[in-house]
């Protein structure tokens, strides 16, 4: 088929690099600008940019689709479909009635649950067992779509969000190639009202650790936050944030370290610590930070 690509981070390359390689044709790329990014504040392309580029393909980077000229732009492309997957703008009705076959989402949940940004983060912050991609027929409203193909997958134990994040970006790249291979025979089944939840953005604020919560929620929070933007406590009056995190057998004051592994008393429970991260640097597995900062039992955190 003939497509346009609309995707902008990490997680969207592995799509784009599937339809390539099952022989399809990219009419162009859509991707947000390139913004300023690191000490020099340089303009760096995302990732999506980057690997279109190194493809040989034609970039596009409009700040808005509102505009008559951009979508008759997109129009002319003669696309067959366009595949989007976390893209990063709205499409107006005209860009999603252009393409013969409409445009075909990518959402990195079993629809309707978790619907909105932050679908990864918020099933493992809520506990959930299972998760999935949804090849949605995309509407004008938010995930609203009906769903033309759906694979789920469960959520390990001490999954994070950056392991969950690769594991998605994978099986949604080999179910977009399935259902454009399908998409003459595929039904599209209207989403159901019953078990929506949405996925609100992760806020700043939502990283802080209040050690008075159970262990359980506190590990979710800090395995759902993981790696960005990180569940953070104060550790010897040092911000640290906490990147990976189990159960643990201990009891104790909320925050408080129980021992030389790790361990840290909740309000209910406790966890152990598996990675953690100091301001500046690197992250490093509990074993190695704590060599470089030992705890002694009995100290608190927060």
């Amino acid at each position: 088929m003939r497509l346009i690509f609309m995707g902008t981070p990490e997680f969207s390359v592995p799509v784009l690099e599937a339809l390539v390689e099952a022989g399809h044709e990219i009419a162009a790329v859509y991707c947000q600008p390139p913004r300023p990014a690191g000490r020099g504040k340089k303009a760096r392309p995302t990732p999506v940019h980057a690997r279109a580029q190194e493809m040989g393909l034609e970039v596009r980077h409009p700040v808005s689709l509102k505009s008559s000229h951009e979508q008759a732009a997109f129009a002319a492309l003669g696309a067959d479909a366009a595949v989007v997957v976390a893209y990063g703008l709205i499409l107006p009705q005209a860009i999603l009635d252009a393409p013969r076959h409409g445009c075909l989402n990518i959402h990195a949940s079993l629809l309707p649950r978790w619907r909105g940004a932050a679908p990864i983060h918020r099933a493992i912050m809520a506990g959930d067992d299972m998760t999935g991609v949804c090849i949605m027929q995309m509407d004008a409203g938010l995930d609203t779509g009906p769903v033309l193909l759906r694979q789920a997958t469960p959520i390990a134990p001490g999954e994070t969000t950056g392991d969950l994040h690769g594991r998605l970006s994978q099986i949604g790249a080999a179910a977009i190639v399935q259902a454009l291979d399908r998409l003459p025979s595929l039904t599209a089944v209207p989403q159901t009202e019953v078990g929506v939840t949405y996925a609100a953005k992760i806020d700043k604020a939502e990283a802080a650790i209040d050690w008075t919560r159970p262990a359980a929620e506190i590990v979710r929070q800090i395995n759902g936050l993981s790696p960005v933007p990180g569940a953070w406590t104060h550790v010897e009056g040092e911000r640290v944030k906490l990147l990976a995190a189990a159960l643990a057998e201990g009891q104790g004051a909320p925050g408080e370290v129980l021992d030389d592994a790790f361990t840290l008393a909740c309000g209910e429970g406790a966890l152990q610590v598996r990675r953690a991260q100091r301001a500046g640097k690197a992250a490093q597995d509990a074993v190695t930070f704590l060599r470089g900062q030992p705890l002694a039992a009995g100290t608190r955190l927060g």
